[in-house]
């Protein structure tokens, strides 16, 4: 088996952001970038399924990051490779790039080699986009299963647990397939310091963006950036029927 993973390099999400003053993009300086939450459980999966593999005598299964963006992103490779991934590839860009420009980057990749899988993040917290995943599908003519909470590989198959808005749904999908996770498919491990170790001689290749082929023109422009507007602070109440009034007279929602 081979897996194909793509990670996004994105700004933590526990540092707070500011706008920079052309208004649609955000300040880079001393920003912490991370691994995308989402991809980082997707190489976490892909792990746990070497893994179970090699156990089970199913033979080896190499797992290959894959990240689309500028040079420092090789950082946030380096970490899934850590984590226990075997080998990245890093397409070198200083572009802005959208869905639809990464999705069709993508799919060139994925077409230079025979995968079993790709299993990826539902959606990146820069973004949101939550789309990258089935547009690679429908470019690739493959099968997917987004939103996956759990995966269990049946040889040519998997059976994929998917979360809905009605609750649970497990179907079946027959591979090569696209997987996006959720947040509930598993917690990622922490990359150990042999991992790190072993990590830096770790193959990683880096292309050029150009010499793909594909077109970079990005189909989506930010216009403008804003805060959120910051939200009044609550008010105590002394009673329940002093709640009832508020809410009849002043939110006026009974």
């Amino acid at each position: 088996m081979k897996i194909f993973v793509p990670i996004k390099r994105v700004p933590d999400y526990a540092v707070k952001v500011k706008i920079s003053a052309d208004g649609r993009s955000i300040q880079q300086d001393g920003i912490k970038w991370i691994v995308n939450p989402f991809d980082e459980i997707a190489v976490e999966e892909a792990l746990r399924i070497k893994e179970a593999q090699a156990k089970s005598g199913g033979g080896e299964v190499e797992v290959v990051v894959v990240s689309v963006g500028a040079a420092a992103a090789s950082e946030q490779l380096r970490t899934a490779l850590a984590m226990g991934a075997d080998r990245a590839i890093l397409v070198v860009t200083d572009e802005s790039i959208d869905s639809d420009t990464a999705s069709r980057v993508l799919a060139e990749l994925y077409k230079r080699e025979q995968y079993t899988a790709v299993i990826m993040g539902k959606q990146s917290i820069d973004s949101d986009c939550n789309q990258t995943g089935q547009l690679l599908a429908s470019i690739l003519g493959i099968p997917q299963a987004t939103f996956a909470s759990k995966i269990v590989v049946n040889g040519d198959s998997a059976d994929v647990t998917r979360e809905v808005d009605g609750g649970l749904e497990t179907i079946k999908v027959s591979l090569p397939a696209v997987i996006t996770t959720d947040l509930r498919l598993n917690e990622p491990r922490y990359p150990s310091l042999p991992g790190i170790v072993k990590a830096k001689k770790k193959p990683l290749e880096e292309i050029p963006l150009a010499s793909l082929g594909v077109e970079s023109t990005p189909k989506v422009k930010i216009v403008k950036m804003a805060l959120p507007t910051a939200r009044k602070a609550g008010i105590k109440v002394g009673s329940v029927s002093e709640l009832m009034e508020k809410l009849q007279n002043e939110a006026k929602v009974i």
